[in-house]
């Protein structure tokens, strides 16, 4: 191997050490005049521009054996070597929480999340988390922003997440995410009655006055969600929902919009819509939903070493499949 190509060498992944990386790299005579750091990003694409400059800063990093400012103009040419150290970037409190592992190796995990189990801590959830879970059971995360989440469920949606392992397995998921490759499809179960699916292209940003809500804002965030009817009720419709992206409360807050809002949601769902005449248990059930009826069901990306296409699927959980059951036993009535 040409001793100017960029080598890595990572920690063990049943270790607690952080990750290193040894790195000789040359400057192309094409980047002349671009900032260093921009360079490296374009060098070294595993790694965030906000790392690569505090390596930079703290001399981790050498250009020709010295220390550069990230601002600094390259020529071309340039050596840049060191010994990084991939330093803690989650600090949460292990916690022996069991995860419903569905596929794990070297690089990358898919997990199925539970209904009432959060992301990660935050202002109310400082810890029970599903970070502190994955601390516990894969502590070599804590190298990796967000202990390795690449995206995320709100607390009460169900179904598939990837993880990512490594450094570079969460780079390149985060670039397959922003570019829009990583699919994902749920099911989700709505108040009302479409006529045929659709799309809602609407901007969300957060609610002008309520803050812990989104909502559909001139000048908010691109947001696209599709989709189509897979069950007809008769008050109610199961549909399948893709993001195209990935906002706040994305797919809860397109539906609202087109007033189709999700059964049991607690921020945009409103009242709970009962059929006339249906039977004390339908009404139980539809009452007794008390969160989002959303469910994540099927990932789909490529591999971020390999390259090859991975897909996988999770069932509807016990209660989302109980009120799908009692809203079919009303709908033949």
């Amino acid at each position: 191997m040409n001793d100017l190509m960029p080598s890595i060498t990572f920690a063990p992944a049943n270790t607690i050490m952080s990750a290193s990386e040894q790195i000789a790299c040359q400057v192309p005579a094409d980047y002349a005049g671009m900032r260093l750091d921009q360079a490296l990003a374009a060098l070294l694409p595993t790694h965030s521009r906000s790392r690569l400059q505090r390596w930079l800063k703290t001399g981790q990093l050498r250009v020709d054996g010295r220390i550069w400012r990230p601002r600094d103009p390259v020529f071309g040419g340039e050596t840049i070597s060191g010994e990084l150290i991939a330093e803690a970037e989650t600090f949460a409190l292990p916690q022996d929480i069991p995860l419903d592992i569905r596929y794990q190796d070297a690089d990358l995990l898919v997990l199925n999340k539970p209904a009432g189990l959060v992301a990660h801590p935050a202002a109310g959830n400082w810890d029970g988390t599903l970070v502190n879970a994955l601390l516990h059971h894969y502590p070599e995360l804590a190298n990796l922003p967000r202990a390795g989440l690449v995206h995320r469920l709100d607390k009460e949606t169900t179904g598939l997440l990837v993880v990512a392992r490594s450094l570079q397995a969460h780079s390149a998921l985060v670039a397959q995410l922003q570019a829009r490759h990583i699919e994902r499809d749920y099911l989700a179960v709505v108040n009302g009655l479409p006529v045929a699916g659709g799309t809602v292209d609407a901007p969300i940003g957060r609610h002008p006055v309520e803050r812990q809500r989104m909502a559909v804002v001139p000048g908010g965030r691109p947001a696209v969600t599709h989709y189509r009817i897979m069950r007809r009720f008769r008050t109610h419709t199961l549909l399948h929902v893709k993001l195209e992206t990935g906002r706040t409360h994305q797919i809860r807050v397109h539906m609202a919009h087109i007033r189709l809002p999700l059964v049991g949601d607690p921020l945009y769902g409103g009242r709970p819509r009962l059929p006339p005449s249906a039977s004390p248990h339908v009404l139980e059930v539809i009452q007794n939903f008390r969160r989002q009826a959303l469910h994540a069901e099927r990932l789909a990306l490529s591999h971020p070493v390999s390259g090859v296409r991975l897909t996988w699927q999770a069932e509807m959980p016990a209660d989302l499949l109980e009120l799908v059951a009692a809203l079919e036993e009303d709908a033949k009535v």
